[in-house]
């Protein structure tokens, strides 16, 4: 029988809220983050294009047993369409598909919103990660066909204009998840017959997270290397990234040489996470003694004491001393797990 590989990396757990800045892929994201906290296990609750910016909730170990429930969340968007162009992205990457010399007025935006607010049907972008016969749809459209992607349906809470000009409208957005906001540009662009396209796009919250828990990556190279210190505030943020990156750089490349160094000290780095059970606020929450607790992560059911504890749960979690103990199901009184954590 083959042995298995020893795990490479720390088993820490926990959720980095990282303000992506623009030009970053989400998969480059989770393997910085994953390189920098050493971490065995790292993944994203949801996709952010390369060319928005803002929160990009990134799970570390344990926590990717969480992702479902901050990916079924409600998200923020603030975003800028630009009017007058259509373009094959629906934002400033693609060639410029069709153009007109009309641009709205304020109040003629204002009054398309109603359209765009609710459970509203929404044809995603060509150039998606929908799967179409199994295949990506930017895959299909990338090798110059035109993707037939039907409609879905999704929410939109609000639709809000936050600036206007002449050229230009930007929006705060709060909606489900499956929403594009790509194709609310492309869409309203059409239906006020001057066309659009995302010009700049910022993620701004995913539930249940908030912006007070944004890690940028110059902090978090500052925590892991000590790159930057408090009296240096006053330089610029691409000083301080370039300042990383190189510092980054050199790490890598004394752990390819099998340099020997001092033990690294994580604690500065690791304060940065949010707690695991964080993603876990939508569902009712059960404290459990110790024994339960053991109980429950050998797999076996227990009973539900307590006078207000629940007596039925499609879903609850179940903590010990503060802590996330297992997901599960309350049947009659009677605590189910369904996905355990590690004490």
């Amino acid at each position: 029988m083959a042995r298995r590989g020893k795990k490479k990396g720390r088993p820490i757990s926990g959720w980095l809220i990282l303000d992506k800045p623009v030009g970053m892929g989400s998969t480059e994201a989770v393997s910085k983050i994953k390189w920098l906290f050493q971490a065995e296990k790292a993944g994203h609750a949801g996709t952010l294009d390369p060319l928005a910016s803002g929160m990009l909730p990134i799970a570390l170990g344990e926590a990717t047993k969480t992702v479902p429930y901050v990916q079924d969340g409600a998200k923020i968007y603030r975003f800028t369409v630009a009017w007058g162009q259509e373009r094959s992205t629906d934002d400033l990457e693609g060639p410029v598909t069709k153009e007109s010399d009309l641009r709205p007025s304020e109040a003629e935006v204002l009054a398309l919103l109603p359209k765009y607010t609710g459970i509203i049907m929404q044809t995603p972008p060509q150039f998606s990660a929908i799967k179409i016969a199994g295949e990506r749809a930017y895959d299909l459209a990338r090798d110059g066909a035109t993707v037939d992607i039907p409609p879905r349906e999704v929410e939109i809470g609000r639709l809000d204009i936050v600036g206007h000009n002449a050229d230009h409208t930007v929006f705060e957005v709060e909606c489900g998840k499956g929403t594009y906001v790509r194709s609310l540009a492309r869409d309203m662009g059409r239906d006020l017959g001057c066309f659009g396209h995302i010009s700049e796009l910022r993620r701004v919250e995913v539930e249940p997270f908030t912006p007070e828990d944004f890690v940028t990556i110059a902090e978090l190279e500052a925590a892991r290397f000590g790159v930057r210190d408090e009296d240096s505030s006053d330089a610029t943020d691409v000083a301080d990234t370039a300042e990383a990156s190189d510092m980054t750089e050199a790490a890598g490349a004394r752990e390819a040489a099998g340099a020997v160094e001092a033990p690294i000290d994580f604690d500065t780095i690791d304060a940065l996470l949010v707690d695991t059970a964080a993603a876990l606020d939508c569902l009712p929450q059960v404290a459990i003694s110790d024994d339960a607790a053991t109980k429950i992560r050998l797999g076996n059911p227990v009973i539900i004491r307590g006078r207000d504890a629940p007596v039925e749960a499609e879903e609850a979690c179940a903590t010990a001393r503060g802590k996330l103990v297992a997901i599960g199901a309350i049947e009659q009184g009677m605590f189910k797990p369904k996905r355990v954590f590690a004490g």
